[in-house]
Order: C-alpha cells, then structure tokens, then sequence
C-alpha cells in the first residue's frame, strides 16, 4: 500500500505539473511563433523547457530550506529581504490577473463555441466568460485534492480531444508549410514561451501535498514538465502544417487562439470541433491548477486561513477581478499572455530561482543535501543572462508596436 501511495502521489503531481504547463500559453505559442516558422520555433522551445526545468529544480531547493506551507512571499522575504518581499507581491499579482484574464477570455469564447456546437444554445462571449468562473470556481474553493482529482478527468478529456484532434487533422498537413524558416522572427515568440511553460507557481503546493518529499517532488517536476514539451512540438507541427504564416499573423493581430483559424481554412466542421473542445480542456486544467497555487500564495502573503468566509473572501479576490477585465476587454488573450510571460514569468521564475539560490547557497550558507541543480555559481548567472535576454526582447516588442 506504501508504494502504491507513492506512486499514486508521483501521478497526480505529474498531472498536476502538467495541468498548470499545458495551459492558457498553448493555445497561443502558434500564433506567436508561426512568423518565424517550425524548425525555429522547435529549437526555441526546447531552449526554454529546459531553462524552465533548471528554475523549477532551484525552487525546489529553496523550497527545501524553508518551512511547511512556505510561499514565495515568504521565501523572498526570507532571503531577499522586505524589498524582495515587495517586489514578488507586485510582479506575482501583475502574473497572476494577466494569466488569469487570458484564461477567463479564452476560455469563455471557447465555451460559446462548444454551447453553440453541441447544444445549440447560442450566447454571447461576455455571458460565457461569467459562466465559465461560476462552473469552475467552486473546484477550487474545495482545495487541492478536489483538483487532483478533477484534474485527472479533464487531462483525461485533454489526451482524447488531442488524440481525435491529431487523427482527424494529420491529414492537412501541408509539410511544405514546414519548411518555412525566418529565425530573426522567432526569438520575440519568447514572452508566450515563458507563459505557456511556467509550472513553478505549483511546487510550494505540491511540497504540501506530498509531505515534502523532495525526491518525489523532483521526479513530478521533470516528468511534468517534460509531457507538455511532446505535446507542444507535435500541437505545433499540426497548426503551423495546416495554417499558412499570413492566417496565423492575422490571428495574432485579432486576439484570436489558434484554434480559430481553423473553422475558416478547413471544410472539416470535424476538426474545428474537436480542436474547440481539445482548447476547452486545456483552459480549464490549467485555469484552476493557476487559481489553486494563487489561493495558497494570497493564504501565506497575507497570512489568512483557508477557513470558512475568509477562505470565501480569498476566492472573490482571485476571480472576480480577472474576469471583470476579460469583460471589459474581450480581445486580450494573445496581449495578457505576452504581458504574463514577458514581465512576470520571466522575473518570477527566470530570475527569483537562481537569485534565491545563490543567496541560500553562498550568503546564508543553507544546507546542500538537497542540491537541486549542478553548476554552481556559473549556472546560476547563465540563467540570469537568459532571463535578462528575454526581458530584453519583450521591451523591444513593446517599442516596436509603438
């Protein structure tokens, strides 16, 4: 029974890993790279799954140092001081309504068209978006085994639709769209890249949740992560072998996912369908993994219980500003996510890891038994420069749209 509670353990933190990476970002990483073309784009997310893997890897370590139920306010404020305690309360707050606003926009066209499709009902993207919050928020209010397990359903619905999907769609790939490559535009695809493989907001979480045993946590983190990438590259070879570079730049421009250009290319109703309901899964396993981690972040910043009207009032915090916005500017989504991942998780999970690790390593001098990642101090500042890189790049987009 021991080692099937292990196991058991290892899966649904797999699972969860994987629920909060395969999200919001995948549904955008073709449109941001479909410009630079698959090979570029290939190259580029293996580069950054594995930065994401190494930062994840060091949070784990500072996860390691610290107390039970510790959050990243009180790792900053541990180790980085009250300044370094403030800036994560901004620039995780800024991560968390920009990722949370991508969802509830995309996540609320994509219910209407599923209602329309399945069931004839026909309303609007504003009325979809407050039902989507209503159906999905109480899963979360319940905590962490409610996501487990209602996780493990809807992965179950994401690796169907995406199995259908692949069968149905493989067939319209037009591999001559393939070869296309223009590497000057690839590079600014990094910022969705950033969103759409950030996971590291779930390890204080899942430190919890399994006892905080590191090895199984560490053994969740790579195979968590190292899921998604599959089933991104493969979800990349599909879109960008079926949509021409001018139909996904013209997605880009419109705030669209990249599943819509689908219904207007494809004379199989089959494949947009399934592709409306494959999206539908991966928005929702991700949008209450992300809710789960931000309820337990705002619990330990603001050292409140996750008990009865208090636990209720954290619950309003977290949905109801996110979806006020989506409201007001229905056509966010592909803007939320470069915001997300070119400011916040490129601060909070690019630089924060490193950082934190060299201060816990070589000013507090904390235990090294539970050293995550080889490389010492040069692997730390190569992590450093890469984010610095990519903050870079999403300041020059910034400029450049201007």
């Amino acid at each position: 029974m021991h080692i099937i509670r292990n196991v058991g353990h290892v899966v649904g933190g797999t699972l969860l890993i994987s629920a909060a990476t395969i999200g919001v970002g995948m549904l955008g990483l073709p449109v941001a790279t479909g410009p630079g073309g698959f090979i570029p784009a290939t190259a580029i997310y293996i580069l950054t799954w594995f930065f994401m893997l190494c930062t994840g890897l060091l949070l784990l370590e500072v996860c390691s140092w610290m107390p039970k139920d510790a959050n990243l306010i009180t790792m900053t404020h541990r180790l980085l001081g009250p300044a370094g305690k403030a800036i994560c309360w901004v620039v995780y707050l800024f991560l968390f309504f920009t990722a949370m606003i991508a969802h509830v926009s995309g996540g609320g066209c994509t219910l209407a068209d599923i209602l329309q499709m399945g069931f004839g009902i026909s309303i609007s993207p504003s009325v979809a978006m407050v039902v989507y919050v209503l159906l999905f928020s109480p899963v979360v209010y319940l905590g962490t085994r409610s996501v487990d397990r209602f996780n493990l359903a809807m992965m179950t619905g994401v690796l169907t639709t995406y199995v259908l999907f692949l069968v149905f769609a493989f067939g319209k790939v037009n591999f001559n769209f393939l070869a296309y490559a223009d590497w000057s535009k690839a590079w600014p695809a990094l910022p969705v890249l950033f969103t759409a493989f950030t996971y590291q907001l779930i390890i204080p979480t899942l430190m919890t949740y399994m006892d905080r045993d590191v090895k199984k946590v560490r053994l969740s983190i790579i195979l968590g992560s190292s899921i998604p990438l599959v089933i991104y590259l493969i979800w990349e070879m599909i879109i960008l072998g079926i949509i021409p570079v001018e139909g996904l730049i013209l997605a880009k421009a419109q705030g669209q996912t990249a599943v819509m250009p689908l219904k207007e290319l494809l004379q199989n109703p089959w494949v947009f369908k399934i592709g409306s309901y494959f999206a539908f899964f991966v928005l929702t396993t991700s949008y209450v993994a992300l809710a789960l981690a931000f309820l337990d972040f705002l619990a330990d910043g603001l050292k409140i219980k996750k008990e009865g009207m208090k636990k209720v009032g954290l619950c309003l915090g977290i949905f109801v500003p996110p979806t006020i916005i989506a409201l007001i500017y229905p056509g966010i989504f592909i803007t939320a996510l470069e915001y997300a991942g070119g400011i916040s998780c490129a601060l909070l999970f690019g630089l924060l890891p490193p950082l934190m690790a060299w201060v816990g390593r070589y000013i507090k001098k904390y235990p090294s038994q539970n050293l995550q990642l080889p490389g010492g101090k040069l692997a730390l500042c190569i992590l450093m420069l890469f984010t610095a890189v990519e903050l870079v790049l999403q300041v020059m987009n910034q400029i450049h749209r201007m």
